[in-house]
């Protein structure tokens, strides 16, 4: 399970908390511009728009869990099981593998009408990257830089909605989490007061009472719920500073502590990283489970003409300053 957000100060943000039991030893990539991308369906893409983000590189192919791309565009997937719906192969369609969704998109585009425009051809065909590599069930938060739009390719077709909370988890389908804002619009951030009965001398004896009712489990929903509270009443400044430690304290209200969801036989989901891309600098910032330190890669400082993968190993172990 995930939570993917979309964050604006000065500059704009993007990036998400990947909660899962297990890792592929991902890594932060950079695909330069001229990396060959080779689709199953849809031929060769030489070049391209340079883009960043967290991959799991296989045969020299990254897996992209999350991107962004030098001109601001950002895709995330995010596990939607028991709804995502992948099709044959149709005659006159793009056809892409869901695994070629970020690639595909972040080559070509530099916004959300494009983005449209492509999807408008797209058939999400259920070919594997392998054997060992099985397709996972997803859905997709899209955003450039003014606007968010979700992707879910159900069983009656592929559906595209703007996200106008700019904010994704995993199940139900993102109309129905949209709907279900609905029963929270009585919570405030403001002081508590007495709607019960005039008649009762009620009064607050805690602050946050204006908040009563907000969600604060681990199912998708009610992250939903708590991200979309967290991120729409935020107040930050405009450094970069300030607003990356926003964006990662957004993140952190729902983050997944191990021990707190068994999966069995003793394993327990985690949110493995919590990720932040400046999308207007192309600079990538993460924190993992066991290093809450924020690590940085700007994708600027890299040959953006060549054509090899670049891939950061992740930062793990704490990192502590100690003060004497």
């Amino acid at each position: 399970m995930c939570t993917a957000i979309t964050y604006q100060t000065k500059n704009h943000y993007f990036g998400r908390n990947m909660d899962l039991e297990y890792s592929y030893h991902e890594t932060v990539t950079i695909t330069p511009r001229n990396y060959p991308f080779f689709f199953r369906k849809m031929g060769e893409i030489r070049t391209h728009y340079a883009m960043i983000g967290m991959a799991y590189v296989s045969d020299n192919y990254p897996l992209y869990y999350e991107a962004v791309n030098e001109k601001g565009l950002g895709v995330a997937g995010l596990n939607f099981p028991g709804y995502a719906d992948y099709k044959p192969e149709a005659e006159g369609k793009d056809n892409i593998s869901p695994f070629e969704l970020v690639p595909w998109l972040l080559c070509q585009c530099e916004t959300i009408a494009e983005v449209k425009e492509k999807l408008e051809r797209i058939n999400l065909v259920k070919i594997n990257f392998s054997e060992q590599l099985p397709l996972s069930p997803l859905h997709w938060m899209i955003s450039d830089k003014n606007e968010s739009i979700t992707v879910e390719s159900l069983k009656d077709g592929l559906h595209v909605h703007d996200n106008p909370v700019g904010l994704l988890t995993n199940n139900p389908p993102f109309e129905t989490q949209l709907f279900h804002l609905i029963n929270y619009m009585n919570l405030s951030t403001e002081p508590a007061e007495n709607r019960f009965a005039k008649c009762l001398n009620l009064e607050p004896y805690s602050r946050g009472m204006g908040a009563m009712g907000l969600p604060g489990d681990l199912s998708s929903e009610s992250r939903f719920v708590k991200a979309a509270f967290t991120k729409l009443n935020s107040v930050c400044g405009e450094s970069e500073s300030e607003s990356i430690s926003q964006f990662f304290h957004i993140l952190g209200s729902v983050a997944q502590q191990r021990g707190c969801v068994h999966m069995g036989g003793g394993k327990y989901e985690i949110t493995l990283y919590s990720s932040c891309c400046n999308m207007d600098r192309g600079i990538y910032y993460y924190t993992t489970y066991e290093n809450s330190q924020i690590t940085g890669v700007d994708m600027h400082r890299e040959d953006l003409d060549g054509s090899q993968l670049i891939s950061y190993p992740l930062v793990e172990g704490q990192r502590i300053r100690m003060m004497n």
